[in-house]
């Protein structure tokens, strides 16, 4: 564990056992529970400039996902084991293993996708929720199928398999940090830390992981669209106060972000944008620590 113990000292280390196997974790601090969760096709590793500050007003808790860095990757079919109502599963057995029931929660790109489900799943365990770069899963479909340059490796990753798996198999290492560096604001891999970097390549060199990355995408064409537009269609919004953070470069569409948060899910969400990328916990740790502290 030497180049995570590095980006995180002082953390403590857990393997708490779930329905989907073992879940990595990393604590620190006292206050308030606060649960980080990362995005694709990173780790808990993505939070090392933000997680140090917020544990010193915060009991701060970061997971992998099941299917994602050290976390186990159960075996899945048509992204049965990975939809994002079942992940948050896997946070609520997380938290409560560690002696939390209600937290506020930071989550990041397919982190957020859970964090929010769990949100509209069980609404008395969210304090708050903080949402960096997403949009609804529903609404991020209508903009793929209306155009599509818009997240292509969405359509691609969420193809039967094996294909995506075969072709990714092939060179992950160019594939995926094609990818961090294409949704970075210098289109590099400059913002990211090398130790943070390893550990990306050390999941996704497994092709359990890469297996499991599709999957994720494969719930998010299909099961996690039919949860959101059932909700939609109910009515239902998300209880607790939320936040939109986006980097400057997210989507190109007339409505932004946190306008369609507000017509969907959070019509009293509050929103942010920080002049980065995509990946706006690495690209402006500072910026986001400051509007986290500020909203929680």
């Amino acid at each position: 564990m030497s180049d995570i113990d590095d980006l995180y000292p002082g953390f403590a280390s857990h393997w708490i056992d779930t329905r989907a196997g073992r879940i990595f974790a990393r604590t620190h601090g006292s206050g308030p529970p606060l649960l980080l969760l990362h995005g694709f096709p990173q780790s808990l590793a993505m939070w090392h400039r933000v997680a140090p500050a917020l544990a010193a007003r915060f009991s701060v808790v970061m997971m992998d996902l099941r299917g994602y860095g050290w976390s186990d990757a159960p075996r899945s079919d048509g992204g049965a084991a990975y939809s994002k109502r079942v992940m948050g599963e896997d946070v609520v057995a997380v938290m409560e293993a560690l002696g939390h029931v209600r937290f506020a929660v930071a989550a990041h790109d397919r982190g957020a996708r859970v964090a929010y489900r769990l949100a509209l799943d069980h609404p008395g365990r969210i304090e708050k929720l903080a949402l960096l770069d997403i949009m609804p899963t529903a609404e991020q479909w209508k903009l793929i199928r209306a155009d599509a340059a818009v997240a292509p490796h969405w359509p691609f990753l969420a193809q039967p398999a094996p294909k995506p798996e075969t072709e990714i198999a092939r060179d992950a290492n160019a594939y995926f940090e094609g990818l961090l560096a294409q949704w970075s604001g210098a289109h590099s891999l400059r913002a990211f830390d090398a130790r943070a970097v390893a550990q990306y390549r050390n999941a996704w060199g497994d092709p359990a992981r890469i297996h499991a990355f599709c999957e994720d995408y494969r719930a998010g064409a299909t099961l996690d669209v039919a949860a959101d537009e059932a909700d939609l269609a109910a009515g239902k919004a998300i209880a607790c106060p939320v936040k939109v953070i986006c980097g400057s470069g997210y989507l190109t569409s007339a409505e932004k972000p946190l306008a369609i948060w507000r017509r969907t899910f959070a019509p009293q969400a509050t929103g942010v944008t920080i002049d980065c990328g995509h990946f706006v916990a690495e690209e402006a740790g500072e910026a986001v620590v400051a509007e986290l502290l500020a909203f929680l």
